[in-house]
């Protein structure tokens, strides 16, 4: 069993001069005015354009993709955004049993349990104790938790032994199965999903990964997300 800590990557080049002058041409579409005449004054109007005039739908008009790696937990509640295009890994084609994935299930490291580190664990039956080649030492629910997983792993494993189909065997897989999701939206569908998965009232593992996505945003498009606090 594999153990990882949550990742995401911004796959598109986020240039922020090409970005803002894309959008203040299509902003200034609506009202028949000049384009600026340096990037300070782009900025200055889409500041007023987006945050005081509230006309976000000129930002549509750009899009870029991210890539997830999470649990499937954090991924049901990605995809109930509407306005989004999304490619994510398959549990009814993907058999973790071949070798590319070391004949073994990943699952995604809880927030709450940060002393956990990336890396194998292991069962050892005769003394009743969960560990990893760190010798991480964990409280007794911990080791509840790192012990169900372990045996998912091995009826999972068993499961494909004895004939079942991936697709199959997957319905015992739980929400803390790693999982990767490619992610595609435009800015105003960014912005609505970070300011609800940013919020304390999300869940702690989505402001885990989307805490550090909108941090990154704000220092490269600034004008874009600057406004979005948590």
């Amino acid at each position: 069993m594999k153990l990882i800590k949550p990742s995401y990557k911004i796959i598109d080049n986020l240039d922020p001069i090409y970005i803002l002058e894309k959008i203040e041409m299509c902003a200034r579409t609506c009202y028949k005015s000049n384009l600026s005449n340096n990037f300070e004054q782009t900025k200055e109007f889409l500041r007023k354009i987006i945050h005081v005039r509230k006309h976000e739908s000129v930002i549509e008009h750009f899009s870029f993709t991210v890539n997830f790696i999470i649990d499937r937990g954090v991924s049901h509640e990605i995809v109930r955004h509407r306005l989004a295009s999304y490619s994510q890994e398959s549990t009814r084609y993907v058999n973790y049993s071949k070798d590319k994935f070391g004949n073994q299930l990943t699952f995604i490291i809880p927030e709450w349990l940060p002393e956990l580190e990336d890396g194998e664990y292991y069962y050892d039956i005769r003394n009743n104790v969960c560990y990893n080649n760190k010798n991480v030492e964990v409280d007794e629910c911990t080791i509840k938790y790192l012990k169900e997983l372990l045996n998912i792993e091995i009826t999972y494993l068993d499961l494909i032994k004895g004939g079942w189909s991936a697709e199959k065997a997957r319905d015992i897989l739980p929400t803390a199965t790693k999982t990767e999701i490619v992610v595609s939206a435009n800015l105003r569908e960014w912005r609505h999903i970070l300011k609800l998965r940013t919020d304390f009232a999300a869940h702690p593992q989505m402001r885990e990964i989307m805490r550090p996505f909108l941090d990154e945003l704000k220092e490269k498009i600034p004008v874009i997300f600057e406004d979005i606090e948590y």
